[in-house]
């Protein structure tokens, strides 16, 4: 484990966690084998971490009972949140259809009624740059999607630009702080608030397979099949800190979930903001090095920050 001394801000809100939580090569780095009568992986993905992004959503509504059954799931953690992707049909397609908004909001309402539900990432594409169409659309999309906590993520750094930023503060929208391989006009590391929620999104640098077609599950594997080493670690950490410093919740989630890597990195991450957590025995057999200095035993039931009150 890195000899980095633990961060002087230790942030009571910090929510750290993978993004998903239904990946087979967990079955065999993280989950327990055999399983015990009962299990769900969420449940027991929520004793270790204190939120996971729904990536689901991405693809179609959640259906609102699918919703309160894992707001069940996670009932025994006070501080765990969910956060969640905008359907691709309003982030990629742009389209906005009344009727799917409304099945979208529908299905994500038992999540945020019960005051668990902390990010909604509008995760835009390379090809959303900004101009003064898409600045008005993203305007639209506050206003369908209002009441809930909405996040803002490009990949192209025309975002960057003080009158995008600007129309951010001005629509209190969140803005969603990336990594990703370095390419053209990519949005770079950023550690950059607009609004009260923090985000950080960290997707791995593989640049070879960055640009493959990822419908099949071969090849997205090897494009979020990447370990961040400490060194990459300690620098977003650096970021999360000044984020943290005005942000009223952070949250750190890590996309790179081949081989239960997202959860090796989400650890090692909890322990430069506080103590080292224990780790599941698999995980930790797996991951010799990157784990050095953690213990193998039951999952955590407190809160990670529960002695920065």
């Amino acid at each position: 484990m890195t000899d980095l001394p633990p961060s002087s801000l230790r942030p009571t809100n910090l929510c750290i966690g993978p993004a998903g939580w239904a990946y087979p090569s967990w079955d065999t780095h993280f989950y327990p084998s055999p399983k015990p009568r009962g299990f769900h992986p969420l449940s027991y993905l929520s004793q270790y971490f204190n939120t996971v992004e729904i990536n689901c959503s991405f693809h179609q509504a959640i259906k609102p009972e699918v919703a309160q059954l894992w707001v069940a799931m996670v009932s025994h953690r006070s501080d765990f949140l969910f956060s969640a992707k905008l359907g691709r049909q309003f982030t990629h397609e742009k389209k906005l259809d009344k009727a799917e908004v409304a099945l979208f909001r529908n299905g994500l309402l038992p999540i945020h009624s019960a005051g668990r539900l902390g990010a909604l990432v509008m995760q835009f594409p390379w090809s959303f740059r900004f101009t003064e169409e898409n600045r008005l659309y993203l305007i639209e999309l506050r206003k369908a999607f209002h009441g809930y906590p909405l996040v803002a993520e490009f990949a192209h750094e025309s975002w960057l630009l003080p009158e995008a930023t600007g129309t951010l503060i001005d629509y209190r929208l969140s803005f969603g702080n990336l990594d990703q391989p370095s390419y053209g006009r990519a949005m770079p590391p950023t550690s950059i608030l607009t609004n009260g929620v923090g985000y950080v999104r960290l997707n791995g640098r593989n640049y070879d397979t960055w640009f493959r077609d990822t419908s099949g599950l071969r090849e997205r594997t090897r494009r979020y099949d990447y370990l961040y080493p400490q060194s990459e670690l300690n620098d977003w950490a650096d970021r999360i800190e000044r984020i943290g410093q005005h942000a009223k919740q952070v949250f750190v989630v890590f996309n790179n979930e081949a081989n239960a890597k997202s959860l090796v990195n989400a650890f090692q991450m909890q322990a430069l903001f506080g103590p080292a957590s224990i780790v599941p025995k698999e995980l930790l057999r797996r991951y010799p090095e990157a784990l050095d200095g953690f213990r193998s035993s039951k999952p955590l039931q407190q809160s990670l920050f529960a002695d920065a009150a």
